[in-house]
């Protein structure tokens, strides 16, 4: 096992990271950020192999947008450490009322809150990136004036959005991924935290098979990629109900906008933005009147 760290300031960090959890050849095992400093941030990464260094190097200068950064330190660790390694350099992270955790930090878990347990793995969604994060304050803040019927996830990673939704509406949700280890781990991580029964999760991409193609969900959850997103308007145009609503994240600043543009001609408005470290969630609202543009 291999383990990269760079050190950079809290948005560079944050681009960092997310950039790292949507990379491929090779894709990390586990992507974290943790407070080195005040504003001083370090990102690490952990490898089943070792990861081209300039490569590494390139993706890094693409991301940061000019900012700072510190040197890159590749390391190998031992196999039967990376875990522990990666799970105590996190701490719990609250997001409104949920709570999400690690198995190492659940006796330090205040019952108050809506608590998910989360361990670092192979799917992106575990709260430490400002995406996911958004989704969860803006799921906290919309449950209380809307009360969906049905909730779709899609994308759902590790299924902490749809594990979020079962909890604190204690009624069915559906995730879908296209990635069959998405898929199981999202699984494992309903029946850690006893939702099995009210979770249900799927492979598929979009609306496609038969199984979603007559889902009428008034509530989804998309932290996805700017092109994913623009792809899935028309069909949440088809799907969602007037009044329903949809959160979306995995943008940036720029990016929401143009997205926010393209759902509008699709017959949706913009009720909510958030912003957390460079990364933008919109909550939008299906218009009463049906919108049929492609």
């Amino acid at each position: 096992m291999y383990e990269a760290r760079i050190a950079a300031d809290e948005a560079a960090a944050e681009r960092i990271a997310h950039a790292l959890e949507e990379a491929c050849g090779p894709s990390p095992v586990a992507v974290g950020v943790f407070e080195l400093a005040k504003g001083r941030f370090e990102v690490f990464a952990h490898f089943a192999e070792a990861p081209p260094r300039e490569t590494f190097l390139a993706l890094i200068e693409h991301v940061v947008n000019g900012a700072q950064f510190g040197p890159l330190r590749i390391e190998r660790v031992p196999d039967e450490d990376w875990v522990t390694l990666s799970q105590g350099k996190r701490g719990p992270i609250k997001a409104g009322r949920f709570l999400v955790h690690g198995s190492h930090d659940r006796s330090r878990v205040p019952r108050r809150l809506l608590a998910i347990e989360i361990d670092a793995g192979q799917a992106f969604g575990t709260a430490y990136h400002a995406s996911t994060r958004g989704c969860l304050i803006a799921l906290d803040d919309l449950l209380k004036r809307f009360r969906p019927r049905s909730v779709l996830d899609i994308g759902t990673g590790t299924g902490i959005l749809a594990i979020a939704a079962a909890k604190a509406l204690k009624h069915p949700s559906l995730a879908s991924d296209n990635d069959p280890l998405a898929v199981t781990i999202a699984r494992d991580n309903a029946r850690k935290n006893r939702v099995a029964p009210l979770v249900r999760v799927v492979k598929a991409t979009g609306f496609a098979p038969e199984g979603l193609r007559q889902t009428i969900p008034d509530l989804v959850l998309a932290n996805l990629l700017e092109r994913s997103l623009y792809e899935l308007a028309p069909m949440l145009a088809r799907h969602i109900p007037p009044l329903g609503r949809a959160i979306l994240s995995g943008l940036t600043d720029t990016q929401a906008r143009s997205i926010e543009a393209r759902f509008a001609a699709h017959g949706f408005i913009l009720e909510k933005r958030i912003v957390l470290d460079g990364w933008t969630t919109l909550v939008i609202v299906r218009c009463k009147a049906r919108a049929l543009r492609d």
